[in-house]
C-alpha cells in the first residue's frame, strides 16, 4: 500500500471510463479542530489541556458550532491520545511499512479515524467518510486514498478482535500484553506494576482507570466559598459531593468551571481531590509548639498553595509561596489573590532558598516529577516521557527535600509530595535523603510520621507510613505523600 499520488485518470478518448467531476473537499469543523490539536501536541510538545480550550473558544465564535460539537471534538482528541499505543499497533498491522515512515500528519488522521471506528459509536461508514474527507482537506487527494484503504482494513474488525490479533498473549509476555491492551508504554506498565504490587487484576484496573475521562473536581476554598454554594450554582443534578475532601464538589456532567462566579472570583478553583488531600494532611499533622509560618516551596501553578493559604488564614498563620519560574509564580499570585490571611509569593529556587534554616513550622514540597500519576488528565505524557527522564528529576527531588527539612524548625513537619507513583520518585527519594545517600548529607535529623490518620475516611492507604493514592482505588490522581518531622 502506498501514499503516492495516483496515476492520472484515463480520458474517455483513451478508452477508459469518464473521469468523475472534481468535488472540492468539505471542511468538517469538529474534525479539523481535533486534527489541529493533535498536530500541536506532536509538533510543539504541547499539552492537549492547554491547546484545546483556545481552539474551542475560537470555534464557538461560529454560531453553528454547538455544545455537542465541542464535546465530540474533545472526545476525539483525548480518546485518540489515550489509545494511541493501541491504535498504533492496529495501524501498523494495516500498512506495508514501519509507522516511523508514515508522515506524522497522515498518522494523526489515521489515528482519529481508528478512534472513531473502534472507540466511539459513530457508524462505520460515517467514520470512514469523515476521516477521508478530512484527509482530502489537510493531506490532499492522493494521501486521502491511502487513508481510505487503511481505514477500510481497520473497519473489518472491532476493537476486541484487533486486540486478539496485535497483542501477545498474557501468558507469553504479560507486560507487552497489558501495554497494547491498555495503551501504555511497556516501561510505564512495569513501573506502575512495581509501585502497585499485587497481581493482574490490580494493574489492569489501574491502567483502565488511566484511560477513563476524569471528572472535573472543584475546591471551595475555606473561608471564601462553600461546597453548598458550588452545588447551588451548578444545580443539584449536575453536582456530586467530593469522595473524601469536605471542600470538594464534582461536576457530574462536565461543563465549564469558569462559568461559575466563585471560580471567576478565585474563591473556588479546579483541583483534583488527591491534591486537596495532600494539602489537608500537611495542615492536619500536629506540630510541636508554635504554628505561625507555612511554606509551599514548589508552589506553581498554585492549586495547593491556594488551599494551604485558606487553611493557614483560619489559624492566623502566614504562608510563603515560592516558585522558581517567574511565569508560574504569577499563576500562584493569581490563585492566592484575595486570600483572607497574610501571604507572600516569591520567585525563588528551592534548592538555593533565600529564607533562613528553621524558619517555618510547616513546609510542603510538591516536587517536579514525571507526572505519571496524572495520565488521565495528560494522556500525551505517557508517550512523551522516557525512563531516563527520571534520572534527571532524581537529584532535584532529593535536593528539594533536603532543603525542605532544613527550612522547617525542630518539631515542625514537612510534606514531600509528587504526582507520580514511580518508586524512584517516591519512597526511594525519601529513604535516600533520610539515610544520607547520594549527593549532600541531610544537615538535620528527621523521622517519618504516619500520614494515614490525616487522610481520615480514605480507604486502601496501605501499610504506611507514607500514602499512595490511586485513580482506580480513590478516583484521584496518583498523588504520593510522605510526612516527616524534624527532630534535631
Amino acid at each position: 500500500m502506498s501514499e503516492k499520488s495516483p496515476q492520472p485518470r484515463r480520458s474517455p478518448a483513451a478508452g477508459g471510463r469518464p473521469a468523475k467531476p472534481y468535488r472540492r473537499p468539505q471542511k468538517d469543523p469538529v474534525r479539523m479542530l481535533a486534527f489541529e490539536a493533535l498536530r500541536a501536541v506532536d509538533e510543539r510538545d504541547a499539552y492537549a489541556n492547554l491547546v484545546l480550550p483556545p481552539l474551542l473558544k475560537k470555534a464557538r465564535q461560529n454560531e453553528s458550532f454547538q455544545a455537542r460539537d465541542a464535546a465530540l471534538a474533545t472526545e476525539l482528541v483525548y480518546g485518540t491520545l489515550r489509545r494511541q499505543g493501541t491504535y498504533d499497533a492496529i495501524i501498523a498491522a494495516c500498512v506495508d511499512r514501519p509507522l516511523r515512515e508514515v508522515d506524522p500528519p497522515v498518522l494523526d488522521v489515521l489515528s482519529l479515524g481508528a478512534h472513531q471506528l473502534l472507540g466511539t459509536r459513530i457508524p462505520t461508514h460515517a467514520a470512514v467518510s469523515a476521516s477521508v474527507e478530512l484527509a482530502r482537506v489537510v493531506l490532499g487527494d492522493g494521501r486521502a486514498k491511502f487513508v481510505n484503504a487503511v481505514l477500510r482494513k481497520i473497519a473489518a474488525h472491532d476493537l476486541d478482535a484487533w486486540l486478539e490479533r496485535v497483542a501477545p498473549p498474557y501468558e507469553e509476555d504479560a507486560e507487552e500484553h497489558l501495554a497494547v491492551y491498555h495503551s501504555h508504554p511497556r516501561w510505564v506498565v512495569s513501573a506502575l506494576w512495581d509501585a502497585l504490587g499485587g497481581g493482574r487484576a490490580g494493574i489492569e484496573d489501574l491502567l483502565e482507570a488511566d484511560n477513563e475521562r476524569p471528572e472535573v473536581t472543584l475546591v471551595a476554598r475555606p473561608g471564601r466559598s462553600t461546597p453548598e454554594e458550588l452545588v447551588e450554582a451548578l444545580g443539584e443534578e449536575s453536582a456530586l459531593p467530593g469522595r473524601w475532601s469536605p471542600y470538594a464538589v464534582r461536576m457530574a456532567e462536565g461543563g465549564e468551571p469558569g462559568a461559575l462566579e466563585a471560580v471567576r472570583e478565585g474563591r473556588a478553583g479546579v483541583q483534583d481531590e488527591g491534591s486537596q488531600l495532600v494539602a489537608m494532611a500537611l495542615a492536619a499533622a500536629p506540630v510541636e509548639g508554635r504554628d505561625e509560618r507555612w511554606l509551599d516551596g514548589c508552589a506553581g501553578p498554585g492549586g495547593k498553595a491556594s488551599l494551604l493559604g485558606a487553611l493557614a488564614a483560619q489559624r492566623g498563620a502566614f504562608l510563603l509561596a515560592s516558585e522558581k519560574q517567574p511565569h508560574r509564580a504569577r499563576l500562584v499570585e493569581r490563585a492566592l489573590a484575595g486570600n483572607p490571611g497574610p501571604y507572600q509569593v516569591i520567585a525563588a529556587d528551592g534548592t538555593r532558598p533565600p529564607w533562613r534554616p528553621g524558619s517555618f513550622d510547616r513546609v510542603l514540597m510538591d516536587v517536579p516529577c514525571s507526572g505519571l500519576g496524572a495520565l488521565r488528565r495528560r494522556p500525551e505524557a505517557r508517550w512523551r516521557r522516557r525512563p531516563q527522564d527520571l534520572e534527571g528529576f532524581a537529584p532535584l527531588q532529593r535536593a528539594l527535600l533536603r532543603e525542605a527539612l532544613s527550612a522547617v524548625r525542630v518539631g515542625g513537619v514537612v510534606g514531600y509530595a509528587t504526582c507520580s507513583p514511580h518508586l524512584a520518585e517516591t519512597r526511594v527519594v525519601v529513604d535516600d535523603v533520610l539515610k544520607g545517600r547520594g549527593a549532600g548529607n541531610l544537615p538535620v535529623a528527621a523521622e517519618l510520621i504516619d500520614a494515614r490518620p490525616y487522610m481520615e475516611g480514605v480507604p486502601a492507604l496501605g501499610d504506611g507510613p507514607d500514602v499512595q493514592l490511586w485513580p482506580h482505588l480513590h478516583g484521584t490522581d496518583a498523588m504520593y505523600l510522605a510526612l516527616l518531622r524534624r527532630t534535631a
